[in-house]
């Protein structure tokens, strides 16, 4: 029994529910990987290795965030939900600080090493993402989320770039220009899960404004306060679905691509929920799940629109 309640305090720390994020992001790059099949086979074992590599990467941000939040002592103030707020597992002395410590240098070591074998075996440009990576990971809450860069470096490191690195990983060749090598639709398609993953975190940092405040964050709902970031969100949500019903217009993309839209009344009611109640933490917690499904949702239809244009 004591080591089923470990295991769930570690799937706990590193968010395990959430890592579906990083694998629909991977298979967005893979799918267009497959459709352009620049060196005209796909292999199966990068597929993989990219898969692991991602999700160890989103794993040690998460575990890393876990420790800073203990340090500071945020865990001990935040209101916590399913969503946000952490998991509390040190608190509640299920684990120590220098395990979860030792577990986000180890996920962030494996991501690494998957990073340089693709440098080596596809092109330069991995070594730029896997750094970009790195530097969001450690830095991300001694630095970034109190420079109003949290939002930004979630968008690109567990968004955009994930699904432009894992185009390339998979079609690139060591003398390659990334210009050349990455089709525009690629590049532009990357936009709207990037905007999804920032927008994902956005509404969490809701509920824990306050103990972020006293835990010396400054992300943006606290610098712009919980009313205005409320529409700042709406804004985000507006320009992700838009981005995506443009790119068919533009001859971008296919009409395909539209499924995407599918969840487009549930980011609605998520963004009139987050107007009318984002200062109320009770009613504003439904808002969070159904984000969360926005983001999940659009994501795989982005990919599934593509797979079903492979055959």
């Amino acid at each position: 029994m004591e080591k089923i309640n470990k295991t769930k305090a570690w799937l706990a720390q590193m968010r395990a529910n959430f890592l579906i994020l990083a694998v629909l992001l991977v298979a967005i790059g893979l799918v267009y990987a497959a459709k352009y099949k620049v060196n005209g086979s796909f292999n199966v074992w990068h597929a993989i290795l990219l898969v692991i590599g991602t999700v160890s990467a989103h794993a040690s941000v998460n575990l890393f965030n876990e420790y800073s939040d203990y340090r500071t002592r945020i865990d001990f103030n935040t209101q916590r939900t399913p969503f946000s707020g952490g998991s509390g597992m040190m608190v509640a002395g299920m684990t120590t600080p220098k395990s979860v410590l030792a577990a986000s240098v180890f996920t962030l070591m494996l991501s690494a090493f998957i990073g340089v074998y693709f440098t080596i075996v596809s092109n330069w440009f991995i070594a730029v993402i896997s750094l970009i990576g790195a530097f969001a990971i450690v830095f991300y809450t001694k630095l970034l989320a109190r420079l109003l860069l949290g939002e930004l470096f979630a968008g690109l490191t567990l968004g955009s770039l994930v699904v432009i690195g894992t185009f390339v990983a998979m079609n690139g060749t060591p003398g390659a220009s990334i210009l050349n090598l990455v089709p525009p639709e690629v590049w532009l398609i990357s936009v709207p899960p990037g905007m999804l993953t920032s927008l994902l975190l956005f509404l969490n940092e809701f509920p824990d404004a306050e103990a972020d405040k006293k835990g010396g964050r400054n992300h943006l709902v606290i610098k712009l306060g919980k009313q205005k970031a409320a529409w700042v969100y709406v804004l985000g949500m507006v320009l992700t679905f838009g981005t995506i019903l443009l790119l068919p217009v533009f001859g971008i993309s296919t009409m395909w691509v539209y499924l995407a839209l599918l969840p487009l009344p549930l980011a609605y009611k998520a963004s009139w929920i987050a107007i009318k109640y984002g200062d109320n933490f009770e009613k504003l917690v439904p808002a969070l799940g159904i984000n969360v499904m926005v983001v999940l949702g659009t994501d795989l239809m982005i990919a599934v629109s593509v797979f079903i244009r492979l055959f």
